[in-house]
């Protein structure tokens, strides 16, 4: 089918007279849309192009896939999107706006915001805090867990339609031989068959929904009301009714492809603390290495259809490319206890090395106090009341991270749990979680002079744990009984226990082996 040619429409929108303006309109250009950034305006124009997973090629698709545009951001961006305006002539033959009578084009038109609120700019400016990134996981928890649950087939099937269009679209450039293409296909096939049975189940469970679909960086900006999603995935539905952790997956692949393993590993944790889905967190790096290639034959297309005199769109899909092949390695899990009493730096230590364990995002990090907090529903930040302390309760908090432990473990992923583990059967049942999986385990407690643990009590905020120091005096006061996990001096530099901590886990791992 031969597409439309657009080269009026694009004139017409480039022109700061067509706008009432007189500064220069700026353009960016992706390889499925132009966007016009005109005065406090922008509209976004469809490309004229017909690809395996996008047809834009005719006036009238491109119509109804601006509708789409706007009905499916408001979900998640409301204040941004204004609506479709059609391009056409007017009475004397000019190109107007809203030229209903003998449109050539259609835009959607939104509010326009400062580019450097993106997401992807705060990054690459070093202004993208980690606490911003906790926020928008629990923003994107919030919003698939209200998305329209879609039952249009397997698990299975749902990811492999996805690898069918990977397929078409890298045999389609140039960049990739044949041969590594056929490579990359045969790995992802090998490893949808390994997790079919998991990604069934999750089918089954209505994890399957209409989702964001392009959930990366650039699709991320910060607002007056917090970080805001935004231009999903309207081209395609069968693209964005997927598995709602396959939605996720691009965002920390997007964060791991910059060389934010920390803010990865906080976002899926975050996440998972919000919506307790710890049942496939094995399957994150084949979901994660999906995400890489589509970025990869993304930006072979873009080398295809627009040039790379610069080389740089190439080198990005070689480097997602390389990304993807990385992360369809297979990995066995571990499992890390972290103990030790207040002040000790637990969570400091889990947070450094939950990203360095296993493959991208790293370990699912699971902690006391994080879950106490989500089973009592008693926000972060606040206090916490006398009750959630109680033995009757901690018991059900130590059961509980047993339990998802073990969980995880056997989707395939690696652990990190974090607790005080003060008393023996504590210390004993995440023990046997791992025992029982057959994964190697390392027991790690971190002690330091009751003076050290004092100071850090008293001098630390209120977030998921609020200890005090009457709380610390009770632990000391309690004991612990003998303890056979290594010793840790906690009082050392968070960077000098860290690194302690992932040397004793590639030794257990080796002895493992």
């Amino acid at each position: 089918m031969p597409v439309e040619d657009q080269s009026a429409a694009i004139a017409f929108l480039r022109d700061p007279l067509s706008h009432g303006i007189t500064s220069p309109v700026e353009v960016i250009e992706t390889h499925i849309s132009l966007i016009f950034l005109a005065g406090d305006k922008a509209y976004k124009l469809k490309r004229a192009v017909k690809l395996p997973y996008a047809d834009f090629s005719t006036l009238d698709l491109r119509k109804h896939y601006c509708h789409a545009e706007v009905d499916l951001n408001s979900r998640t961006a409301p204040e941004i999107y204004s609506g479709v305006r059609a391009i056409g002539r007017d009475t004397s033959g000019k190109l107007a706006f809203d030229a209903e009578a003998s449109p050539i084009d259609y835009v959607v038109e939104m509010h326009r915001f400062s580019q450097d609120k993106l997401f992807d700019r705060m990054a690459e400016a070093g202004s993208l805090p980690k606490t911003l990134m906790e926020e928008t996981a629990e923003r994107i928890a919030d919003f698939h867990s209200i998305a329209e649950v879609l039952h249009t087939g397997s698990g299975q099937a749902n990811l492999a339609a996805v690898l069918d269009i990977n397929h078409a679209a890298f045999s389609a450039v140039s960049l990739f031989s044949a041969d590594e293409t056929n490579l990359v296909n045969s790995l992802f096939r090998e490893a949808l068959d390994r997790h079919a049975s998991l990604l069934d189940e999750r089918e089954r469970q209505g994890m399957i929904r209409h989702c964001h679909g392009d959930l990366h960086l650039h699709n991320i900006f910060l607002g007056p009301e917090g970080p805001r999603m935004f231009d999903c995935i309207d081209f395609n539905e069968s693209l964005a009714t997927t598995d709602i952790l396959y939605d996720l997956a691009f965002l920390l692949m997007d964060l791991w492809h910059r060389n934010l393993p920390d803010y990865a590993s906080a976002v899926v944790n975050r996440y998972l603390d919000r919506t307790g889905d710890d049942t496939g967190y094995g399957l994150m790096p084949f979901l994660l290495a999906l995400r890489a290639a589509i970025r990869a034959h993304v930006g072979a297309t873009l080398v295809r259809d627009l040039g790379d005199r610069s080389g740089h769109n190439a080198e990005e899909a070689i480097a997602y490319r390389n990304l993807a092949l990385k992360l369809l390695q297979r990995k066995e899990p571990v499992l890390v206890a972290i103990g030790g009493l207040s002040g000790s730096g637990k969570s400091t230590l889990a947070e450094a090395i939950a990203p360095r364990l296993g493959l991208a995002p790293g370990a699912r990090l699971l902690e006391s106090d994080r879950l106490r907090r989500a089973m009592l529903g008693h926000p972060r930040g606040h206090p916490m009341p006398q009750e959630a302390y109680k033995p009757e309760m901690s018991a059900r908090v130590y059961a509980t991270l047993a339990e998802k432990a073990d969980l995880v473990l056997r989707s395939g992923g690696c652990v990190v749990a974090n607790a005080v583990f003060a008393h023996a059967d504590e210390r004993t049942a995440i023990e046997e979680v791992a025992r029982a999986k057959r994964v190697p385990f390392l027991g790690l407690w971190l002690e330091a002079d009751p003076a050290v643990l004092r100071a850090r009590v008293e001098a630390r905020p209120v977030a998921d744990s609020d200890a005090t120091v009457s709380v610390l005096d009770k632990q000391l006061q309690s004991g612990t009984g003998p303890i056979g996990w290594h010793r840790i001096n906690a009082a050392r530099p968070p960077a000098s226990v860290a690194q302690e901590a992932l040397d004793l886990v590639a030794a257990r791992k080796l002895s493992e082996g």
